[in-house]
């Protein structure tokens, strides 16, 4: 499966968790690990209108290590 086949599939997942960083404000991103094997990243303030960023777990692996190292 690519990216794109991933994106068209997690575009109508129903479960998406918010970030527990977000204490309540909108200004965070929401997260859905329903596709085996893909992760899907998404605006909170825009919901289903949201674009969907689509990871695999090593990629999302390395991004969020990234993000924990301050390397953004």
């Amino acid at each position: 499966m690519t990216h794109q086949d991933a994106l068209a599939s997690l575009n109508q997942a129903a479960t998406w968790r918010k970030s527990s960083y977000s204490e309540g404000a909108n200004n965070c991103v929401e997260i859905t690990d329903e596709l085996p094997g893909w992760i899907g990243v998404r605006d909170s303030k825009l919901g289903p209108d949201s674009p969907i960023l689509v990871f695999t777990p090593a990629e999302w692996a390395a991004f969020t290590s990234a993000v924990h190292s301050n390397e953004f």
